[in-house]
Parts: C-alpha cells; sequence; structure tokens
C-alpha cells in the first residue's frame, strides 16, 4: 500500500469517480458516466464548501477510489462537531486489497483533526458486506436511517 496516495479530487478526476460510482447494482440505476454534466456542477459546490471533503486514491497515476467527508458542525452533544462519509467506493480490482480500511482509517483521522467528536455513515440496507467492514472497523449500527425522495 506504499504507492498509494489520498488527495483531494480535481475535476479531471470525475470519469474515473463517477464509474466507481455507478460501477454496482444500485449505483447502476442512478449514476450516468455518459454525462458528466451534472457531476461538474456538484463538483463545483464540493470544492466551494470548506466543510466537503472529496478526496481519490491513486495508484501508479490511476484512481483507485474515491470518498466523501462532510463536516457538520452542530448543537447537540454539547455543541460537537461531527463528520459524514458518503459515497465510498474502491475499484472492483482493488477490492480486497486493504484499501477500504485505509480510507476509512484517513477519514477518521481527518476527523480528528478537524475537531470532530462523532464520524457517521449510512449504507444501504443491502450492502451486508459493507456492514460487516464497517462493523470491522468500530462503527456500530446504532440508528435506523429514513430517507424521503424530492
Amino acid at each position: 500500500m506504499g504507492d498509494l496516495e489520498i488527495r483531494p479530487a480535481v475535476a479531471d478526476d470525475l470519469p474515473a469517480i463517477v464509474a466507481m460510482l455507478a460501477d454496482d447494482p444500485l449505483g447502476a440505476t442512478r449514476e450516468s458516466p455518459d454525462d458528466l454534466t451534472p457531476y461538474v456542477a456538484a463538483f463545483q459546490r464540493l470544492a466551494d464548501d470548506p466543510n466537503q471533503r472529496l478526496v481519490v486514491a491513486v495508484r501508479e497515476g490511476r484512481v483507485v477510489g474515491t470518498l466523501q467527508l462532510t463536516i457538520v458542525p452542530g448543537l447537540s452533544r454539547k455543541g460537537a462537531t461531527r463528520s459524514i462519509i458518503e459515497g465510498v467506493r474502491v475499484h472492483a480490482d482493488e477490492r480486497g486489497s486493504g484499501l477500504g480500511t485505509r480510507f476509512i482509517e484517513w477519514a477518521i483521522e481527518e476527523s480528528r483533526r478537524r475537531s470532530c467528536q462523532l464520524v457517521q455513515l449510512t449504507s444501504d440496507a443491502t450492502r451486508t458486506d459493507a456492514h460487516r467492514f464497517y462493523e470491522r472497523l468500530g462503527f456500530s449500527a446504532s440508528h435506523l436511517g429514513f430517507k424521503l425522495q424530492l
């Protein structure tokens, strides 16, 4: 893993990021790698927001993973700041390499650096392998999540 770099994403990374987002049964139904227009606008919103970190993992010049880390100031928990890990993807040929663990460890350390008291994430109910992965890293399934499609 020594040749792996985790760095902020740049606009040129978007094709690789969107391809990874689309490369599973859930992503295939909601992502459009053939039209990057909405992703370019979203990338700019993320880049302009100091509480957003969109990062990529790069090995030998190739983007092999991505995740988004959001920092959320709050009032609850005595004014605690929390982070949310979102959109974790690892390229198919890197799965099982330890990259996912390294990514989550990076996000936890970045959360500490940003003075967060809590790291949280959601995972689709059908992603049972991901649930085991997160539990192995110390996360607990402590809440039930709800979504409303708008």
